[in-house]
């Protein structure tokens, strides 16, 4: 049994068009343990949200394996692998993605929702109140800042308790003193819930407070080091 909650081997990702086959991620190798911290890091381009989506189960690879415990996450149809993300995976992106029809409180209420909890309304009120928002609740995410539609967007991801979460570039769309503050509170609930943390960013300080820091160019992981190492 491995003790690993996240394995990507031999990962690749091609995409084809009239002028020729791109190769987007090209062998990729890792593995994170549970609780474990770990950045995605390189220039734009380097495949780096490619890889995010794939763990995600979004996006699909060319070749390779990706396992959430002991699942194979592309043995699975996509009906099947949804519904391995709403229990287990969490997600915080750049551009927030609530949904503007919904307040704070029924766009953290909805996945809970959609996995039938009873307590859903009590749970998202907490979630909200844990990130600073009592005083939300009711607002709809026009009306909120940047940095209120993230801290809305890290309740939601937290609230159902996710084994894995993974955050595209979470503080790309903030000013640097909110982006702080944003950064400060989701590896607060990190540390809090125990969950696996995966996020992609271009900020080295951000990177730095990651247990492990994984280095892509040009679709190739060119470093994969721990937080003593670097």
């Amino acid at each position: 049994m491995s003790d690993f909650i996240i394995s990507v081997e031999h990962l690749c990702k091609s995409v084809s068009d009239s002028t020729g086959t791109l190769d987007i991620l090209k062998n990729i190798d890792f593995a994170l343990k549970a609780r474990e911290t770990a950045a995605i890091v390189g220039a734009s381009g380097s495949g780096k949200s490619t890889l995010l989506s794939i763990i995600a189960g979004l996006d699909t690879p060319t070749g390779g394996t990706v396992r959430l415990g002991q699942q194979d996450l592309f043995a699975l149809d996509e009906d099947a692998r949804a519904a391995l993300r709403a229990h287990q995976v969490g997600f915080v992106f750049q551009s927030f993605q609530l949904l503007g029809n919904l307040t704070a409180l029924e766009n953290v209420m909805l996945p809970l929702e959609l996995d039938g909890r009873k307590d859903a309304r009590k749970a998202a009120t907490e979630m909200l109140e844990r990130v600073g928002l009592s005083q939300r609740l009711g607002s709809y995410p026009k009306v909120l800042s940047g940095g209120e539609q993230q801290r809305v967007a890290l309740a939601r991801a937290f609230v159902v308790k996710p084994a894995v979460l993974l955050a595209d570039e979470p503080t790309g769309s903030l000013d640097f003193a909110t982006g702080e503050t944003i950064m400060a509170l989701m590896f607060d609930l990190n540390r809090e819930q125990g969950t696996t943390l995966v996020l992609v960013t271009h900020d080295p300080a951000i990177a730095a407070r990651c247990d492990r820091r994984i280095t892509i160019e040009a679709g190739r992981i060119v470093a994969n080091s721990t937080h003593a190492e670097h």
